[in-house]
């Protein structure tokens, strides 16, 4: 029981890290941020600091930042790519401070998830960010593709993955 208690607290502030990671790289590029969310669902609490409304999810399966995407689109590549990993960069980094504990390897498995180009993940994200670049415009067909192809890089390493540790 307590193991499984502890997961479950882990698990929540190695995602609250995740998503602070993403704000603090918002703010340093001068991205507006409006919430940083925990949970899906119907709200259950929210709070509001300076700026920044807290709020708090029915089910706590998932986080998120909304970040005002209009402004991120704006900036440079490097900045939109930054913003994007932040969560990922505070993920290594609590990972690393906390090596050989279950806090830490929940961080690492957080930022492995996330770094996967799966739809509407960090990775995926970046990668459009990038392709957008590359092509100079937005390019629906581009995007599918490069959202299937994604999904199956990430089923790829995923079995492989579990291949290694079976």
């Amino acid at each position: 029981m307590v193991l499984i208690l502890s997961v479950i607290v882990f698990s929540a502030l190695a995602m609250l890290i995740h998503e602070l990671g993403h704000l603090v790289a918002a703010r340093l590029c001068r991205v507006p941020a409006s919430e940083i969310g925990f949970g899906m669902g119907r709200k259950i609490a929210s709070f509001r600091i300076a700026s920044i409304k807290f709020s708090l999810g029915l089910l706590p399966t998932a986080s998120f930042v909304s970040l005002d995407g209009s402004v991120l689109k704006q900036r440079a590549l490097p900045a939109q790519l930054f913003v994007h990993l932040g969560g990922i960069i505070f993920n290594l980094i609590a990972g690393l401070l906390t090596y050989g504990t279950m806090f830490s390897w929940l961080n690492l498995s957080l930022a492995a998830g996330n770094i996967l180009p799966l739809y509407k993940h960090d990775g995926w994200k970046c990668g459009v960010v990038i392709l957008r670049a590359l092509m100079q415009r937005t390019s629906p067909q581009m995007e599918r593709a490069f959202t299937f192809s994604g999904g199956f890089v990430s089923l790829v390493i995923a079995w492989y993955v579990a291949r290694l540790l079976s």
